[in-house]
């Protein structure tokens, strides 16, 4: 009996050799792409975290810095934050802070290359957006409205259409092209939601012009 154990163990020993000698180095393979994966995936969510919490931390100075009422320091920790960690949400963010501070502080031009920056680089499409329509409107108190034309002819995400024509139609009225305006503000009346505050404002920018604000379906008065 244990005579044939020993023969059935052997067997299966040799089976298992057999199986091993085939599909080993494959079998091996796979496991090292798979806890290589994994080791791999560990690192760069370790290494994404770290890259968060310091882009936070300046971020977080920029911050301290706005509220402060020192927008020359604000704009020295968002050009650290851009150097380093450009590519994060809180370097859009802190950007904004920065470039709102410089405005406020009366250096419209230093804000300039700031939204201009977070326009071309910005993580998201909608702070791109944001630094834009902000750009268009420094362009625009500056009188230079062809440039900000231009910048309001480039791409924006679908949501901000209504905000986009609603600035276009600053410049054109600006320009003495009342027709064209008129044209961009019911684009953004007809973009924006019922009843927002900011619909009335467009309702009272085309009823200075003469006109009645209408939606799809009603007729020009």
């Amino acid at each position: 009996m244990a005579q044939h154990l020993d023969l059935e163990e052997q067997e299966q020993i040799d089976q298992l050799k057999h199986f091993w000698n085939a599909w080993g180095t494959l079998i091996s393979g796979v496991l090292v792409v798979i806890f290589g994966g994994v080791a791999a995936w560990n690192g760069y969510q370790y290494w994404q975290n770290r890259q968060a919490g310091q882009a936070a931390a300046l971020s977080d100075a920029v911050q301290v810095a706005v509220q402060g009422g020192d927008a020359s320091r604000a704009t020295q920790a968002f050009d650290d934050l851009k150097s380093r960690y450009g590519g994060t949400v809180q370097a859009a963010q802190a950007g904004l802070l920065a470039a709102k501070a410089l405005v406020d502080s009366g250096k419209p031009e230093e804000a300039k290359p700031v939204l201009q920056w977070l326009a071309e680089n910005a993580s998201d499409d909608g702070y791109k957006a944001i630094a834009s329509l902000r750009l268009a409107a420094l362009l625009i108190d500056q009188k230079a409205y062809d440039q900000a034309m231009a910048r309001l002819s480039g791409k924006f995400p679908p949501q901000f259409d209504a905000l986009v024509a609603d600035r276009k139609g600053d410049v054109l009225l600006l320009q003495d092209k009342k027709t064209e305006a008129i044209t961009e503000y019911q684009k953004a009346y007809k973009g924006l939601e019922e009843g927002t505050e900011f619909r009335r404002v467009v309702e009272v920018k085309l009823g200075s012009l003469g006109v009645q604000a209408r939606t799809d379906g009603e007729a020009a008065k």
